[in-house]
């Protein structure tokens, strides 16, 4: 009995996490169209989650377009057909690569920032003192954020294809001659809008997600210090989890839709 107690209160914390966030999930919708919108601090989330995150999405953008070419490139070779290398490289990049390494990445630089922040104003009562001053927090603190997360994501996300097609091109350039019209040209070929469609919605669902249970874990912080510990560290863990679990279903519907 004493060995099972522990996996029963985990699977108690489990279903209890999953009954908060749905209930937070209800709470975030009522407010954002009930109550006023802050516009300001909106904007600053904004230019927090995105534009501080260029830099490592660029980066790791450029770097899985190399990858991806180099690694690839032998494999076609021998088959005899390299000139199909820049179409795979960027549907599968643009389909299913990008869209899943971005949010991670985000959920991992993004989703820790807002548990760690939340969490730290929980822990001090600063969330505890504008409540108690009839200043409603939940607008300017978690409204803001999962907008910002649930924009900015996609935003990132076409940043990185990009960058990731300038990659390939790259590491394709460096073995052959080939000119950048060319590799345009072959990257987009058998191309079309049923490609992009649905990973462009389940990025706005991965930023969804991403700012809900990361202002989730932070807003309902566990007191004392380590608290902020464990609210950024469940943010990024339960955020990694959803967007796979979302990616699979994401995959299963486009499969029923589309073929």
């Amino acid at each position: 009995m004493n060995s099972r107690s522990p996996m029963v209160y985990k699977t108690q914390q489990f279903l209890l996490d999953i009954a908060g966030i749905t209930s937070f999930v209800g709470l975030f919708f009522r407010n954002l169209f009930t109550r006023r919108f802050e516009g300001r601090e909106f904007l600053n989330q904004c230019f927090r989650t995105g534009y501080q995150s260029l830099l490592l999405i660029g980066v790791t953008a450029i770097i899985l377009g190399l990858v991806l070419t180099i690694q690839t490139r032998p494999i076609l070779a021998d088959l005899g057909a390299v000139s199909w290398l820049p179409n795979m490289v960027f549907v599968s990049v643009v389909t299913e690569m990008g869209p899943v390494i971005f949010a991670l990445l985000f959920a991992g630089k993004v989703g820790s920032g807002i548990g760690a922040e939340l969490s730290s104003m929980r822990v001090t009562d600063q969330i505890d003192a504008m409540e108690v001053s009839d200043t409603y927090p939940f607008n300017y603190l978690v409204v803001t954020r999962v907008l910002a997360t649930t924009i900015m994501l996609p935003l990132l996300v076409f940043y990185g294809d990009a960058l990731a097609f300038l990659g390939s091109f790259i590491g394709l350039n460096a073995y052959s001659d080939i000119s950048f019209q060319l590799f345009y040209s072959r990257a987009f070929e058998d191309f079309f809008f049923r490609d992009i469609f649905p990973a462009t919605i389940k990025t706005i669902f991965f930023g969804y997600f991403i700012g809900i249970i990361s202002s989730y874990m932070g807003y309902y912080s566990d007191k004392g210090t380590e608290g902020v510990g464990r609210s950024a560290n469940s943010a990024v863990v339960a955020s990694s989890l959803v967007v796979f679990v979302l990616d699979l279903i994401a995959v299963q519907i486009t499969d029923l839709l589309l073929f």
